[in-house]
């Protein structure tokens, strides 16, 4: 009775500690992934590295359990991330050639400050240092699924694990909605990781000063004024303008652009007659608009000052709108004519049944990504075909679309004119011109028919022969406007050769098991690596794709995300209590993919959220749910649970760089490259079942 007693005992403290653990990563991962971006400029156009960094450093620790305690390298190894992030905030990192992602802009740096040529560096150093950060936390997982295992259920302890991360994502969205600054984050993580150093009576007094000085040097190095759930954002208000940053860039500047305003600069009356210039073309004045991507209300105050009766102005970020009503010069939100939607603008015009006269894609280059899972920005799904044909069914007959934008290189512009020919059936009337916030403007639809429409129309042939079949226009499954042609540049493809070096000479360094399964090639655990890799694809495939069906807002992702990890939790309780047969299950996850592929998106866009919730699940849930059970079956028959887990977290890291593979073939070819991935671990299992059958014929 003792022992049962004594094991009981042990088994409860196994998981809290589980629980507590995997928390800590959520929040770490996370806080890592807004913190690093707000700090150091380039990096936000990367979450998805520092996340893949997490997976490789848990996969490493994984490897490390049962052997000497990483522990202190925790909080020494996050404060040196701090002191870093300090030390790269104050540095503009450039680069010669143009590349997708990276419009760097140090907006908040002086004019002395030190410039560093190339970006690849500081983005090296950042993965290298968030993946050692997490190393200690997967050798403090490992060990306890490896007890778990001894004492119960290694899959009892998965669950805890599961629980735990899914903890975290509930806190880290309640900070989010209660617009919490990073101190809090990380004070709150570290406050959870005492558990681990409170028996440690010589580390306990380090890791609390070490703590105390992380937290001091993150307070008193915070330039934002508020984090919004997209950006650290701040403000300069003086006489004419609110200059508007985010992640240290300025990404708005509101105005005065009523056209009473008499007095202004050359620059403020170039950018005003800018702004107002369609409405000079527009057939007759617009009684009623819809402005996507409001941001701080510019464009709304144009609207007001043209006489537009009815404006409804969608923007994604709640701060921004915040910081229009109260700071704009020309207080545009204040007027009753104006209703301000706060959500995603493509779910606004998904399932918005309204007829306008008017248009405006707002500037609405978001310097952000649409999640930590994906290569996709925040403003990528607004500028495909599909986009602009659901913005063309929402005008009026008689309507117009206008398009705001800052065009750096000639292939965008040409993609742009591309999208809205092919939507309109005719060539944009297009005016060029530098007006310091964009320098082209695009206009499309009948109310522009009398400004050369007929020859407009007339010149689409020829513009597809000599330009449009000749470039690759943005769609909802291959979104990248900003990608000059399908394909991964050299600087990507450097990138991920840099990363995966890093990766096997990790795991080189921290396991003799993994180096002899490299060198000699046994060992290795390659179902538990392909059901990491298939999984991180899948998951990739179902984040992006539900953020363009539900929103691209950060609750559609948090939700996302939390709904997978419950699915796979209730798969792994499925399995500890009613196993599903591994044959069944597979089959059933494989149908379920096929299915997914073949069911076309915008069976997803219906108007009826109980519909398109139970169609959800449909394309999510089960297929999460039947892969979860398969995972389970395999995982509850390792024996050292802790290789196998780290093999599965690697397998995340390879199926996480190969996501950029949708450079090339669109978001829709990842399921079929996931189909196969998992087809090729059930080959492997088949193979291992045959040869241990062989060895049990041998043996009798």
């Amino acid at each position: 009775m003792f022992f049962m007693l004594k094991d009981e005992k042990t088994i409860n403290q196994l998981r809290i500690e589980l629980f507590v653990v995997s928390c800590i990563v959520l929040l770490q991962e996370l806080s890592l992934i807004r913190y690093i971006p707000g700090q150091v400029r380039v990096l936000a156009y990367f979450p998805n590295l520092i996340l893949l960094s997490a997976f490789l450093g848990l996969g490493v620790g994984c490897l490390r359990a049962g052997k000497s305690s990483l522990l202190w390298l925790w909080p020494t190894s996050l404060l040196i991330i701090i002191l870093c992030c300090v030390v790269g905030s104050r540095i503009a990192f450039t680069q010669e050639s143009v590349s997708e992602h990276l419009w760097l802009l140090y907006y908040d740096l002086p004019a002395n400050a030190k410039v560093f040529h190339g970006v690849k560096l500081p983005i090296i150093i950042g993965f290298l240092l968030s993946c050692i950060s997490f190393i200690p936390l997967g050798q403090i997982v490992a060990d306890r699924l490896q007890q778990f295992k001894k004492l119960s259920s290694s899959l009892w302890g998965y669950c805890w694990d599961i629980s735990g991360s899914l903890f975290g994502i509930i806190i880290f969205s309640i900070l989010g909605i209660m617009q919490i600054f990073p101190v809090i984050w990380f004070l709150i993580f570290f406050l959870a990781g005492f558990l681990f150093f409170y028996k440690e009576s010589y580390l306990n007094i380090a890791y609390i000063v070490a703590v105390i000085v992380i937290c001091s040097i993150i307070s008193m190095s915070e330039k934002a004024m508020y984090y919004s759930p997209y950006y650290s954002i701040s403000y300069e208000h003086t006489n004419d303008r609110v200059s508007i940053m985010t992640n240290g860039s300025l990404h708005q500047v509101a105005l005065h652009l009523n056209n009473n305003k008499t007095i202004d600069s050359d620059e403020v009356s170039n950018i005003r007659e800018g702004y107002h210039l369609p409405y000079k073309y527009f057939q007759k004045r617009p009684q009623k608009a819809l402005v996507l991507g409001a941001g701080t209300g510019n464009d709304v105050s144009v609207m007001l000052d043209e006489g537009v009766e009815h404006i409804d102005a969608i923007e994604i970020d709640p701060v921004l709108i915040e910081i229009g009503r109260k700071h704009h010069p020309d207080l545009p939100y204040s007027s009753s004519r104006v209703n301000i939607f706060n959500t995603d603008a493509r779910s606004f015009l998904n399932h918005t049944s309204e007829q306008y006269d008017l248009i405006v894609f707002g500037t609405l280059d978001s310097m952000t990504r649409l999640s930590a899972l994906s290569n996709v920005r925040l403003d990528n799904f607004m500028y495909t075909i599909e986009c602009i044909n659901k913005a063309k069914q929402r005008l009026k007959p008689d309507g117009g679309l206008v398009m705001y934008f800052m065009t750096a290189t000639p292939y965008i512009h040409n993609k742009l004119i591309s999208l809205l020919t092919s939507s309109f059936n005719q060539l944009p009337l297009v005016i060029t011109n530098y007006y310091n916030l964009f320098n082209n403007i695009y206009m499309s639809g009948p109310a522009f028919d009398h400004h050369d429409g007929y020859v407009r129309k007339n010149l689409v042939s020829s513009f597809k022969e000599q330009v449009m079949n000749k470039i690759y226009i943005p769609t909802d499954d291959w979104p990248y406007l900003y990608l000059e042609s399908r394909g991964i540049s050299s600087f990507y493809i450097s990138l991920i050769s840099i990363i995966m070096l890093i990766a096997l000479l990790l795991i080189i360094i921290s396991s003799g098991d993994m180096r002899e399964s490299i060198i000699t090639g046994k060992k290795i655990d390659i179902q538990m690596f392909f059901f990491g890799f298939a999984f991180l694809l899948l998951e990739t495939r179902y984040v992006t794709q539900m953020n363009l069906v539900w929103g691209a807002t950060w609750i559609t992702s948090a939700v996302v995300f939390g709904s997978i990890l419950f699915m796979v939790l209730i798969s792994t309780i499925t399995a500890c209590l009613h196993p599903i047969p591994f044959k069944i299950s597979f089959f059933c996850l494989l149908t379920a993919l096929t299915l997914t592929y073949l069911l076309p998106v915008d069976l997803l866009l219906q108007q009826n959220i109980i519909i398109k919730l139970l169609i959800s699940i449909l394309f999510v849930g089960i297929p999460i749910f039947f892969a979860g059970n398969c995972f389970a079956f395999l995982f509850e028959k390792r024996e050292r649970v802790d290789i196998a887990f780290g093999w599965n977290l690697i397998g995340a890291v390879i199926g996480g760089l190969t996501e950029f593979l949708t450079m090339i073939v669109g978001f829709r070819s990842l399921l079929l490259l996931t189909i196969s991935i998992y087809l090729l671990a059930l080959l492997f299992y088949i193979r291992e079942m045959n040869e241990m059958s062989d060895e049990a014929g041998s043996y009798k």
